[in-house]
């Protein structure tokens, strides 16, 4: 499977934003560059702990943020990354928004959300 890209709008209080992004479904939540997120006036409100494929934990911020794609909207926690991270739409993010990967063809496409 490819990497697949996609352009969203970051929705802060008085400005918003588009941004492309990786779409990362091994990803739980978003990452984007802390900078970014600030100048839309976003604010963070805990720190977590990330294990990398090295084995090395990073600490990073998180916050809420409104993401906008295709005309769905969601609020969800996303990390407010360094200068030398990674900007990637994760699966939380896609499910909130109602979209998946197509495998096929690695675009999004609507998804239902499945009650259970």
């Amino acid at each position: 499977m490819g990497i697949t890209k996609t352009t969203v709008t970051l929705l802060g209080p008085t400005k918003r934003t588009k941004v492309e992004l990786i779409v990362d479904t091994s990803s739980i939540l978003t990452w984007v560059r802390s900078d970014r997120l600030r100048r839309l006036s976003f604010k963070p409100r805990r720190e977590k702990d990330f294990h990398t494929i090295e084995g090395r934990i990073l600490r990073r911020k998180t916050g809420p943020a409104t993401i906008r794609y295709d005309g769905a909207e969601a609020d969800v926690e996303v990390v407010f990354g360094e200068n030398k991270d990674v900007e990637v739409l994760g699966v939380t993010a896609l499910e909130n928004l109602g979209f998946q990967v197509d495998p096929v063809s690695t675009q999004l496409r609507r998804s239902s959300i499945l009650a259970l």
